[in-house]
């Protein structure tokens, strides 16, 4: 208990799936926690289940002055922000020769940018008070090939690298934030439990890193909320600028649909 005792995090994607499990445990561990979203019926839900230490607001990741309005609202009503969790992201259909430009733009406005304005605002808030932990939500497809999902491997892949760069200009600037990359495998959320009737109404496979069957079972979102706690936490203050996978070894079985015996 108390791992985040008197910390203030911002979690974004906070309605369901990873980010309300992040919400949930952040709180457990005495975190005043911001969920943002865009679905204000389940943010506004999960803020109230959770009581007096989480606020829900909507947030438009993809807007960088929602986003620095959001950080100085934080900061002037609660006088810091210690927390940030990238979490928020969508995912759409298109391999490299169907790709529409509409979805190509969706998902890399709400993964990539949003990531790069909400580091934006919240290092100097973070620098304030000493320094903060940065956790942007990657995946394993941003280092393992996912034909189906072509631009959104390309916007993890992209979050995967910002997370160095971020880390190495705070190192060489003396920000006192850290950045740190989580790629899970597939996690039983509901984007994720929604792809498996969309693939088959195309005639298509899964893709291993959200295909149940490589692994004999999705992983629960509170096994990610774990790590994500562990990094948000000051337990992980010589971690920085790290990748880190998790996905129950699915990445190192060859072809990655290999079953399982252990289960």
């Amino acid at each position: 208990m108390d791992r985040l005792k008197g910390k203030v995090a911002i979690v974004t994607g906070a309605a369901k799936g990873l980010g309300a499990a992040d919400a949930r445990l952040f709180v457990a561990e005495g975190a005043r926690v911001i969920l943002t979203d865009v679905d204000d019926a389940a943010g506004s839900a999960l803020a109230a289940e959770l009581g007096e230490a989480a606020e829900y607001h909507r947030l438009d990741v993809t807007s960088e002055a929602a986003w620095e309005a959001l950080v100085a609202d934080v900061v002037a009503r609660h006088g810091r922000l210690d927390v940030l969790v990238n979490n928020a992201g969508v995912v759409e259909f298109g391999d490299p020769e169907t790709l529409t430009e509409a979805n190509y733009r969706k998902i890399m406005a709400v993964s990539i940018d949003g990531v790069v304005f909400g580091t934006k605002h919240a290092i100097p808030a973070m620098a304030a008070n000493g320094g903060g932990s940065i956790v942007n939500m990657a995946s394993i497809a941003a280092i393992q090939g996912e034909p189906t999902f072509a631009a959104y491997s390309a916007a993890k892949g992209a979050i995967d690298a910002y997370t160095r760069a971020t880390a190495a200009y705070s190192i060489k600037n003396g920000r006192g934030v850290r950045a740190n990359s989580v790629l899970p495998a597939g996690i039983d959320t509901p984007m994720v439990r929604s792809l498996g009737g969309k693939l088959a109404d195309l005639g298509a496979a899964a893709p291993a890193h959200d295909n149940a069957t490589a692994m004999n079972r999705l992983g629960e979102p509170v096994d990610v909320a774990n790590l994500v706690l562990f990094l948000a936490s000051d337990e992980s203050r010589f971690i920085n600028g790290q990748s880190h996978v998790i996905d129950d070894g699915a990445s190192i079985i060859a072809g990655g649909t290999v079953p399982r015996t252990d289960r």
